[in-house]
């Protein structure tokens, strides 16, 4: 009887034993840590973002602009800043030279039929030379820096050195700003003193069916501009009036946003996004069509150049790409003026 009472409370101590320890392993389970991925559980770039454009706060410093912690819309600039415009300007600028070497290949320069004559007309009046080399000297340097500013980094850089890139961008952005004003003030001379010569007509029609004399042999009639000529005269100023404005934009930006609302600071900035891509994509556009002018005013045309350096032309090359100006200026003038012998 002895030995059944000691055999039923070993097996009741067991039994405890066994309850309590199910417990202690169930309460373990149940206060255990859950596991986190971090993949999988952290917040999407996209769901914070989105977030971020909801948070409302309010700003005591005097500019405002630091209220702003992220705009979005800069990610999409900063895409098309570092991969849609460098296309374009291997379009535009690399694209344009090749045409021009294949052009110079297949048609050749523009010859001067008639030889020259020895004698000379005027072309172009001191006042208008200067506008003219005003406005193409200031867009030289103006390219060559804003492309510095646009592709430097990515193809200057790996090439001189970060010391030499630095020295010569700082100086590349002062040449930039600065000339930015002589080419405004060239741009006025030259709209003034040529824009009545570039009204189209009915002529430019017949002188674009004709191919003008650089596609073809034919040399249809012109006044003093043609309609290529024409062409670029608007593109330069159009162009120019455009980067003008979307320059000044990026050199005083946010010049009236001390008493802004943020919502006005974000407009403005995505104002100045806005306004670098159109600086730099017409930039890029009147470059690959200055390429073609410079080309056609010197080696691609004989006899072209004289107009703007001396500001005389021969009377055969007048007659010849220019006729219902030549007749007009060669009439008032008699038959030109005869050119000293050398």
């Amino acid at each position: 009887m002895s030995r059944l009472i000691e055999f039923a409370r070993a097996l009741a101590l067991a039994v405890l034993i066994a309850l309590f320890a199910g417990a202690s392993f169930v309460s373990a389970q149940t206060t255990a840590p859950k596991q986190v991925n971090p993949t999988a559980e952290s917040v999407k770039e996209e769901q914070l973002l989105k977030e971020l454009q909801r948070i409302q706060g309010r700003i005591t410093i005097p500019d405002k602009r630091e209220a702003v912690l992220i705009q979005p819309a800069g990610r999409d600039w900063r895409e098309w800043r570092q991969s849609t415009l460098p296309r374009i300007g291997a379009v535009a600028i690399i694209g344009m030279v090749a045409l021009l070497i294949l052009f110079l290949i297949v048609r050749g320069r523009v010859r001067l039929e008639s030889g020259f004559s020895g004698r000379t007309v005027q072309r172009f009046t001191a006042v208008e030379r200067f506008g003219h080399w005003l406005t193409a000297t200031s867009f030289i340097v103006l390219g060559v820096t804003g492309l510095n500013v646009t592709f430097g980094r990515d193809y200057l850089l790996p090439v001189v050195g970060a010391e030499t890139f630095t020295f010569l961008s700082q100086w590349a952005k002062y040449l930039h700003n600065y000339m930015s004003f002589a080419f405004v003030l060239g741009l006025v001379i030259i709209f003034f003193a040529w824009v009545i010569y570039n009204l189209p007509t009915a002529r430019d029609f017949r002188w674009i069916a004709e191919g003008g004399g650089i596609i073809g042999n034919k040399h249809p009639p012109a006044a003093k501009f043609n309609a290529g000529q024409k062409l670029v005269f608007w593109v330069t100023i159009l162009g120019g009036l455009t980067l003008t404005i979307t320059g000044y934009m990026l050199m005083f930006p946010f010049y009236s946003l001390p008493s802004a609302t943020l919502t006005e600071i974000n407009t403005s900035i995505a104002a100045i996004q806005n306004a670098q891509v159109i600086h730099a994509v017409v930039g890029l556009i009147m470059i690959a069509i200055i390429l073609a002018h410079i080309y056609i005013g010197t080696i691609g045309m004989e006899g072209a150049f004289s107009s703007m350096s001396t500001g005389e032309v021969d009377v055969n090359w007048a007659r010849q790409h220019h006729s219902v100006w030549a007749e007009r200026v060669t009439s008032q003038e008699g038959s030109g003026r005869a050119v000293p012998a050398e």
